[in-house]
């Protein structure tokens, strides 16, 4: 017998077989369901797991928003963690392991621990929602308005849910002193919004995204953000369009709140040193989890540090908090491990998740000023440029894709726009399909493609938005691309020829591949690639450029 000839397959680790049981969870046709009665399921979940008393004892501080609430929370997380608590912050997606969803001081929940909290909360309930629908019986005992409900009723929670009652499972078992829990779409009807006795709520910037769930307007938008706003409990916010900051203030009066306005944090208060988190937009985001994080002290009796809060200064643990903060795939800038070339710097990712016309902006303007060297700290800079050569050309390279809910037109051409404005022009746009499946949660092989003839509809389409915009900036600068070698036909599975300033990649690897292969062959070239429109393409581009 040959040797390795049937062979079995090696058996699953531990972890593995609970990303296989993560995964049956995943049901498309629930996201961000808004009915009352899916919404109240939460509460008999929560009985199920034993949970409730539990969760009133957590101190919450809840964040709503469409762009800033997970820079919020991480900045909130920190601010409080120096303070000398100990925190637990719950964030949404993950962009390389689950686990990432979970912190613990500052730190992904080992595996150890989310294993053993995993399988508990995942058996309970497999094993009682199973048991209620093989017997047929009702389940008035768990409604929450003691109504009279069928097993059909109780069935296994969808992932999301499931994520957010292990968080709560997670931060009681661990006494953490403060849960920070991020809404994951929305709010009135999210899962995190079973939190009844928050400490504090904030909601972050708004503007348009996931229209097709929770509004066309700004307007129905905030009406759906608005609802995380609790009676008796404060909530703050920051500046908002005039639409949407009449729908917050109306609820929060319905509810007796006095929502209150932060305004962006003060640089000065700084004392010189600069945010954890990369882009202007962080003062505004900073700015409300200071609010936030001085909020939760003094109604936790943490009266000394709470008094500090108009004394024109920051106290030393909050400035520690602020600059020491990390965000994985927002704004972040990692230079690729894997070029052998004599340079520092041939080939660097710059990783921003935008998905909105708005965040696009903020992106476009973050990107503009790192490749220009603006802002940047000393560390980067070397890593960036290699001012040895002053025949060495920088390029400006884009690696998108977007989810195909979402309006290309409106998310290209901001972007396009903002960083010509700034002069940094785009040499090729690569399209490409996410690695990451949606129907799957864990860590997968990302050597190749594991689809044979992908369906590349959607980012041809995004291709011909983006030569659409191009044609249509009348007011470009002609740029020449002769630096990029030019792309032979082969099977590497490209649309597009070497004039061309667009290119569809069959896959993400392929792409890699490809800008690996360009600073290879051309020692005059470095390539600064923004890697934008969806947290799950750059998640999968971490994980191709990490050893």
């Amino acid at each position: 017998m040959a040797d390795g000839e049937n062979e079995s397959p090696a058996a699953p680790t531990p972890y593995e077989e609970a990303m296989e049981a993560l995964s049956s969870m995943i049901n498309q046709r629930t996201r961000g369901t808004k009915t009352t009665i899916q919404f109240d399921l939460l509460f008999d979940y929560l009985k199920i797991l034993e949970l409730e008393d539990a969760l009133d004892g957590l101190k919450i501080v809840h964040v709503a928003g469409t762009k800033g609430k997970g820079s919020t929370c991480t900045f909130t997380e920190s601010i409080l963690r120096n303070c000398g608590f100990r925190t637990g912050l719950f964030t949404s997606p993950h962009l390389i392991d689950v686990r990432e969803r979970f912190r613990l001081d500052g730190v992904d929940i080992s595996q150890e621990k989310f294993l053993a909290h995993f399988w508990w909360c995942f058996n309970r309930l497999k094993t009682t929602c199973f048991s209620l629908n093989l017997d047929h019986i009702h389940v008035a005992e768990f409604g929450r308005y003691g109504q009279e409900r069928t097993t059909e009723d109780l069935p296994m929670p969808p992932l999301f849910r499931f994520l957010t009652l292990l968080a709560f499972k997670i931060f009681a078992a661990e006494q953490v002193d403060v849960a920070i829990m991020e809404v994951g779409l929305g709010g009135r009807f999210d899962a995190t919004n079973v939190v009844q006795k928050p400490v504090v709520c904030g909601i972050t910037s708004l503007g348009y995204d996931h229209m097709e769930i929770l509004g066309y307007t700004l307007g129905e938008i905030a009406g759906e953000k608005a609802g995380i706003i609790k009676r008796g409990i404060p909530a703050f916010t920051v500046q908002q369009p005039d639409e949407a900051m009449c729908v917050l203030e109306d609820e929060a009066s319905s509810l007796n709140v006095d929502l209150q306005v932060v305004q962006p944090l003060d640089v000065n208060l700084l004392n010189g040193l600069k945010l954890g988190l990369e882009g202007e937009h962080q003062y505004v985001n900073a700015g409300l989890a200071i609010a936030l994080s001085f909020t939760w002290l003094r109604r936790t009796g943490h009266l000394e540090l709470a008094n500090q809060e108009h004394a024109g200064s920051l106290p030393e643990q909050f400035i520690k908090g602020l600059t020491a903060a990390t965000f994985q795939g927002r704004a972040q800038i990692v230079p690729d491990q894997y070029v052998d070339s004599e340079n520092d710097g041939d080939l660097v990712f710059y990783l921003d998740g935008a998905h909105s016309p708005e965040s696009m902006e903020i992106c476009a303007k973050w990107f503009s000023g790192a490749v220009k060297g603006e802002n940047q700290p000393d560390k980067v800079k070397p890593q960036v440029f290699d001012p040895s050569s002053a025949e060495r050309v920088q390029l400006e390279i884009l690696l998108f894709n977007c989810m195909s809910v979402r309006d290309p037109e409106l998310l290209l051409p901001p972007l396009m726009k903002t960083c010509a404005s700034q002069d940094v022009h785009f040499k090729k746009a690569l399209f490409v399909p996410n690695v990451s499946v949606y129907h799957k949660v864990g860590t997968h092989n990302l050597t190749s493609s594991t689809v044979s003839e992908p369906n590349l509809s959607w980012q041809l389409t995004l291709q011909r938005a983006w030569d659409n915009s191009m044609q249509n900036d009348k007011g470009r600068e002609a740029k020449q691309v002769d630096h990029v070698p030019e792309e032979k036909n082969d099977d590497s599975g490209k649309s597009g020829g070497s004039e061309s300033s667009s290119v569809v990649f069959s896959s993400l690897p392929l792409a890699i591949k490809w800008l690996r292969d360009t600073v290879r062959q051309n020692q005059s070239v470095s390539l600064q690639v923004l890697v934008t429109g969806s947290l799950h393409l750059v998640g999968d581009v971490l994980k191709l450029t990490r050893k």
